[in-house]
Formats: C-alpha cells, structure tokens, sequence
C-alpha cells in the first residue's frame, strides 16, 4: 500500500468503512492534518461533542519499506471503524499518524474510550506480528479534556494542540524579544518604582491588619497554576462565595449589567464590601498590580497579555473561552485594558485575548505598553 499526501496538501480524503485499495486510500500531510485538528477544537467548541484523537506513533526511525508496510496494515486494519467523518493524516511527518474520531457522545465518553482501546489493541494483535506489534505506541486523546487545577502542572494537554506549538515555533524570535522585554521592563518598574512600594506598603500596614501582599494561585497559560502577586486590598478572613457567584453569573450571561450604573457590563464588583479604604485607592489608580512585575520577572507572566484567571472562573468557562488561557502567558496590561477594562463585558474581553494571542508583535505590545498609563491616570474602567 501506499501512504501519499492529497494531491493539494488540504483536500480530505478520509477512510470509509470499507477498506479502499492502495491508489484511493490518501492521508494529509503534517501541516494539513494539524489545521484540522485546530478546525475540530473549533466545531466541538460549538456543537459540544467532542472528539477522539488516536495517535500511531512509529518512533523516529527512518520510513523504511518495512514501516510501511507496518503502517499499511495498521490502516488496513483500522478502517473498518472509520467512518467518512473521521480524518487521517501525518500527525508528525513519516513517524505518527494520527486519526480524529468526530462526534462523539459527549455522555458516554469512558464507554466509547474503553471500547475504541479494546477493539483497536485487539484487531492489530490479531493483523500484525509481534514484532510489528512492538513498534507502535498508541495513545487516545479526547478533547476536550478535564482540567483539575489542584494540580500545578499543566491541565491541558499538548497533543491536542500542535498547531499552537506549530505556531509558537514560527514565532521564535518575536517570543525570545517579548521576553527581553518582559525583563527589562519588570527590572525597571520594580527600580522606578521602589519608593512607591515602600509608601503603600507602609498604607497597608496602619490601616487594616493582615499582610502587605495578597498572595492566590492563578491560571497561568495552558492552563498551569502560578502564585499571583497584588497588594492587599481587602481585609483579611473575607468570604469570596459572593465573588465566586458574581463571576458565575456573569461569564454565562446571567450578570447585573446594570452594577455599575450605566448598564454596561463589569467584571468586578463596583460595591465590595471587601475592600479597605486604602484598597479602592489603590485599585481605582491600579497600584495594587505593581507586585505583578515580579510575575513578570519570573516569567509567570508578561507586560502585555491577557488578565491572569482564578481557577473558580476558569470552572464557569465555555469550552472557547479556555482559549484565552491557552494561546498567550497572562500580562499585567493587555487589550482588554486599554479597551475599556471593566466596562466591556466578558464574552467581549475573550475575543479581544484571542485577537491578540492570534496576532501581537513587540511592536503591538510597545503600542498597547504606550497607551496604559492614560488610562491608569484617568481610572478609566477600574474598580
């Protein structure tokens, strides 16, 4: 059999349920099947059934005619449970093959997962010599998948992403400046800014009880937990259920719109009986976000990019909102901030995170870097 690309590098010719001859069966390429696994992140995003990623991994050993003719029978094998709606294609070029399994049930996925691993290890035991056998590593991925925050590790996982890998990739040399950015920027905000510290930090201390910096693990990108650094703006021991219903509320539409008096939506809340005469201060001018620059300076985050999540929002999140976690490391500033900050509404600061993850440059973040300190100065939108 012969394992070829589509004649364009993008047409899909996916297995049927019969098996087809060496001439009719294709597979995409690397770059192609990679675009379709991002086009089926997307579908599932709305219709809300997921998908199974099956890998075939052969190793990193040369394609030779006796792993192809492997892999001839693995498909051979594998195309009675394929269906017209599933994709084949080089997952890694010459050393993986992958296969989408679309739409599945999304209550019966353990079932589907336990039968898929049953049948497919037992149909290729019984097509394929031990030794053949031996030279394939089969994985299942199901998207989307659970994310446990408990866990400081990353929750998302990898494989089902390669096209952001892919892109990170080509983006090298604009990662490595932001990055140079990120420190030289941090070192010298936490310089200029040293005097500042001290004064708030003094503040702090003679007008409430508890610690100087408010210390809470955040969602970091891809999902990875990190500890989020502020200053204290609210009194110690305080309950945040009424935050957490707040948050609730408002990423699935169910928010007071009208909390901030002029019927737009916020992100926090305008009356929080939480925080300290010295916090709304410090919040109304941002200076609570100073500590951040050490975030930055531990790489946890950057100067510019989306606003860190708590693990209790990231639970209320669409599936397409995880993408704003994913796709950039959180920043102190971002589009969102200097859009309008609390007064644009959730959905809304989602597709401004996306917009910028798909296409910032150092020279975007310079621009969005220029136009933070009016609209601190002016508090526009801050609470």
């Amino acid at each position: 059999m012969n394992l070829r690309h589509s004649p364009n590098g993008s047409t899909l010719s996916p297995l049927s349920v019969e098996v087809k001859s060496a001439e009719e069966r294709d597979i995409l390429s690397e770059e192609s099947f990679q675009k379709m696994i991002s086009l089926e992140r997307k579908r599932t995003e709305r219709s809300g059934k997921p998908f199974l990623l099956m890998l075939l991994d052969m190793g990193d050993r040369p394609l030779s005619a006796k792993t192809c003719k492997t892999l001839e029978q693995i498909l051979t094998a594998l195309a009675i449970y394929t269906r017209e709606t599933d994709v084949t294609g080089w997952y890694k070029d010459k050393s993986v093959v992958g296969v989408m399994f679309t739409d599945i049930a999304a209550d019966n996925q353990t079932a589907v997962l336990s039968t898929m691993i049953r049948r497919v290890s037992e149909t290729l035991r019984s097509k394929l010599t031990l030794e053949q056998f031996n030279q394939v590593s089969i994985s299942f991925h199901v998207y989307p998948e659970s994310w446990d925050h408990d866990l400081p590790q990353r929750p998302s996982n990898p494989a089902l992403y390669p096209d952001l890998s892919r892109r990170n990739e080509v983006r090298k040399v604009y990662r490595i400046t932001k990055r140079a950015m990120d420190v030289a920027g941090s070192v010298a905000a936490l310089i200029l800014f040293s005097p500042v510290f001290l004064v708030i930090m003094a503040a702090i201390k003679l007008t409430s009880r508890g610690p100087v910096f408010f210390r809470q693990p955040r969602v970091g990108q891809h999902g990875a937990s990190f500890t989020f650094l502020k200053f204290r703006s609210m009194y110690v021991n305080n309950d945040a259920s009424a935050h957490k219903e707040f948050v609730k509320k408002l990423i699935t539409g169910k928010g007071d719109h009208g909390a901030n008096g002029n019927g737009s939506g916020v992100y926090k809340m305008t009356r929080d009986p939480r925080i300290t005469l010295v916090g709304a201060f410090l919040r109304k001018t941002s200076l609570d976000e100073l500590p951040q620059f050490l975030n930055v300076l531990r790489g946890e985050m950057s100067l510019v990019g989306p606003r860190p999540a708590i693990a209790y929002e990231v639970e209320a999140y669409d599936t397409w909102h995880r993408r704003r976690v994913l796709e950039a490391k959180p920043g102190i500033t971002g589009l969102w901030q200097v859009c309008g900050r609390s007064r644009v509404k959730f959905d809304e600061m989602v597709r401004l995170d996306l917009r910028y993850a798909k296409s910032w440059t150092p020279w975007l973040d310079i621009k969005i870097l220029m136009r933070t300190p009016r609209v601190v100065i002016l508090g526009d939108g801050a609470y």
